[in-house]
């Protein structure tokens, strides 16, 4: 696949790539990684008829660097913004992590765009962390070591079935960190609150699936939050014997029947 932009204005823009035909979905990745963390979903979502964009967020990837916000509705911004300029909706949105809460903050602001919602890994309010687990990410991600230790910290993240190309995911990211100021637009994605999306729940009304490792290490208790997400949007629950934070990657063997299945139900009552 070759690799797209969509201007945002001032210079800066966003790498995309989309493939397949049919209804639209849009992938949302996480602070940290890249729109290849989709890279066992897209071919599935095409297969089952599907035409599906992913993009790196801002300040990732291939995108630029230089944006004034980092947070959940600054990604939401822009994930609408690709599938206006991809054709516009209904589309679905699939998000990772941040992702989630940025998919999360586009279904309630435009619902009339966003058909679906699949959330993996969501994180779509603040986790609980310490004075001291807050300095301890602050100093993980500083120069000349930051690029290194966040692409071997991100494999704790994979504690159930890492998938054997994880090595070569590891070392796109940690060359990417090393691109232009992209370490500094990773540390203030890191910085941002995710309680716009949790204020934006309660209006969310497009389908909703929620799937969770239940082992994310992100949560004391990750099947408690998958359950509390799932309530909030009252949506369908997926949990992930034994995967971690990124279940898509882990076992796309569960994940994608249960995606394709979900979004075709989603589409035919849109």
């Amino acid at each position: 696949m070759s690799t797209n932009y969509l201007d945002r204005g001032a210079g800066r823009r966003l790498a995309y790539d989309v493939t397949g035909d049919g209804p639209l979905v849009v992938a949302v990745h996480g602070m940290g990684d890249l729109r290849s963390v989709y890279r066992f979903t897209v071919p599935a979502l095409v297969d089952a008829g599907y035409r599906v964009a992913t993009f790196d967020l801002r300040g990732h990837g291939d995108s630029s660097d230089g944006f004034d916000a980092y947070d959940d509705v600054a990604a939401a911004a822009d994930a609408l913004a690709l599938i206006d300029h991809l054709g516009g909706g209904p589309a679905a949105l699939v998000g990772n992590s941040l992702g989630a809460g940025a998919a999360v903050y586009a279904a309630a602001e435009r619902p009339d765009t966003v058909a679906a919602l699949a959330l993996l890994g969501p994180v779509v309010r603040d986790p609980k962390l310490s004075a001291a687990a807050r300095l301890s990410i602050s100093l993980l991600l500083r120069k000349p070591w930051g690029p290194g230790a966040w692409a071997g910290y991100y494999k704790r993240y994979y504690p159930g079935n890492p998938p054997a190309d994880l090595a070569a995911h590891q070392a796109r990211i940690k060359e990417s960190l090393r691109r232009g100021d992209h370490l500094a637009s990773f540390r203030a994605t890191a910085g941002t609150s995710h309680a716009p999306a949790e204020q934006r729940l309660p209006r969310v009304t497009a389908p909703a699936l929620v799937v969770m490792g239940d082992k994310d290490p992100d949560w004391p208790d990750a099947v408690a939050e998958a359950r509390w997400v799932a309530e909030a949007v009252r949506g369908e629950l997926v949990l992930v014997p034994g995967a971690g934070h990124y279940p898509m990657a882990e076992r796309p063997d569960l994940v994608n029947p249960a995606l394709v299945t979900f979004l075709g139900k989603a589409f035919a009552g849109a």
